[in-house]
């Protein structure tokens, strides 16, 4: 027991005193997965890893075109808070796509690794509001709106845009916008005036991206897993560990299957929150 202890105080003291012993730290692996839409499952995952004691690093593995603002700039703000207050090294791997709010969230990582051919970029804010007068009007369904100041119904899908509503969400727009261009200039050590040259809503491949100082490394999500094993002292090939399966099996699971009905689900969503403007950083 004697020898036992003084093994153990070794190895605590050459970690640092971490509770964890060396052979059972892993890397927390994060998947953004689709359009953003909603933080809530993301920002559990993290308070889960960050409550772990053995996790020494994150991979965030990107595949999305962005999505709403909010959750965007939210998820980014956890990767930064865990990077910086942490302390604890993040590296991004963009796979097929991480554009718009998808790059907006691999901003918030030490190192930025994306294929190729990735698609990135896509610097921008859009607002979509649906028109659906006509159809109103051809169906003899008329919208009755009581209001307690000029703008509260702005951005209505039932009645056309005034010139003044068109200018107070073109300067939302533009405000959002310069968040979203101050953001990148402060994390890629860029000046403003570059990332507005390159932020005009176009989307990059990964060389491009990396020639004009987007991102860091061309390099697959295998070559991203080594580079934060190495930089939390875990070596090319560290364990890794996921977040805990926590699906609710709902009825359409057991009528349709798992898959199935995720997939229904992702295509319902976006029309169940269509009630009114929102502010995308989203590749169209």
């Amino acid at each position: 027991m004697a020898t036992a202890g003084l093994v153990l105080a070794i190895v605590l003291s050459a970690t640092g005193g971490s509770s964890a012993p060396p052979w059972g730290q892993r890397i927390a692996v994060l998947e953004i997965d689709g359009i953003i839409y909603d933080d809530t499952e993301i920002l559990d995952q993290l308070r889960e890893f960050r409550q772990n004691g053995s996790i020494k690093g994150y991979l965030v593995v990107i595949n999305s075109p962005g999505g709403e603002v909010g959750p965007s700039q939210s998820i980014y703000m956890e990767l930064k808070r865990i990077r910086d207050e942490d302390g604890m090294p993040v590296v991004a791997a963009i796979g097929g796509v991480g554009a718009s709010g998808g790059y907006y969230v691999a901003l918030g990582a030490d190192s930025i690794y994306v294929l190729p051919g990735s698609l990135t970029g896509s610097i921008g804010v859009v607002m979509e509001i649906p028109q659906v007068q006509g159809l109103m009007e051809r169906i003899g369904i008329q919208m009755e709106v009581v209001k307690s100041a000029e703008y509260k119904d702005i951005g209505s899908p039932f009645r056309p845009f005034g010139s003044d509503e068109r200018r107070v969400l073109t300067g939302l727009v533009q405000d959002v916008y310069s968040q979203f261009v101050t953001t990148v200039a402060e994390e890629r050590g860029l000046t403003l005036e570059e990332v507005e040259r390159l932020a005009d809503g176009r989307i990059y491949s990964g060389r491009q991206a990396l020639e004009a100082g987007l991102v860091d490394r061309i390099g697959n999500v295998n070559d991203a897993l080594a580079a934060v094993g190495r930089m939390a002292g875990l070596g090319d090939d560290p364990r890794i560990v996921r977040p805990s399966r926590k699906h609710k099996i709902s009825l359409l699971d057991v009528v349709l299957g798992r898959a199935t009905a995720a997939s229904l689900t992702r295509l319902i969503r976006p029309l169940e929150q269509a009630g009114g403007p929102k502010l995308l950083y989203l590749v169209p």
